[in-house]
């Protein structure tokens, strides 16, 4: 995961992911624009282990935040140097998500996600819908939807780690590890909605497995 070669920037061609665009409109009798990116909506699931009583998550590299973590300078670079800048300032630690590109209800694509991403087959009655909400509100407004689900170790049929080309491991961690990362002055490796997932697991479901 953090054996990271031959990075540089550069610009973005087509893509079936990240549409960049300038959105014109009116407001108030002001004409204004602003520039905004359509992405696919997503899903995220809280996935549990009541076996161990651990909570499960995913370790990825994600590019936004290595590049977030260089110096404006050196993202001119026609090379990054990994060694002044290494792979671990670009790894996450996230709930189990992914985007709805399929033709698919969303339920089964959060089932799809928990099977490849965290080796767990879950069935769909135990996949409970928590909430919607909208992500990235100042350049994209997409929807995410956020499921929660129990597993036992006999429910992991898969080894997990994603599809494809995808390097994901996954990460174990206790209700007590749990309340020190929520707690932490940061900066939190950690999306926002990964967060909230936490804050609301600690809020709603930790009690029963503390006794």
């Amino acid at each position: 995961m953090e054996d990271l070669k031959n990075v540089y920037i550069s610009p973005l061609p087509d893509s079936p992911y990240v549409k960049p665009f300038r959105f014109n409109y009116t407001q108030n009798g002001k004409e204004k624009t602003w520039d905004l990116l359509e992405v696919h909506d997503s899903v995220a699931i809280v996935v549990f282990n009541v076996s161990r009583k651990v909570m499960i998550f995913v370790k990825q590299f994600r590019p936004a935040i290595y590049y977030n973590c260089i110096h404006p300078d050196d993202r001119e670079s026609k090379v990054i140097d990994t060694e002044k800048y290494p792979a671990s300032l670009g790894i996450a630690l996230e709930m189990c998500a992914g985007i709805i590109d399929k033709n698919k209800p969303v339920i089964q694509i959060a089932q799809e996600e928990v099977l490849e991403e965290c080796g767990y087959n879950v069935p769909l009655d135990q996949l409970h819908k928590i909430t919607s909400y909208r992500s990235g509100v100042g350049v994209q407004g997409s929807l995410q939807t956020f499921y929660y689900c129990e597993v036992t170790d006999d429910m992991k049929t898969e080894q997990g780690g994603g599809v494809d080309d995808e390097i994901i491991d996954v990460v174990e961690k206790t209700i007590p590890e749990i309340e020190e990362m929520v707690n932490s002055p940061g900066p939190i490796p950690s999306p926002p909605s990964c967060l909230f997932a936490l804050m609301w697991f600690l809020h709603y479901k930790a009690d029963k497995f503390r006794k």
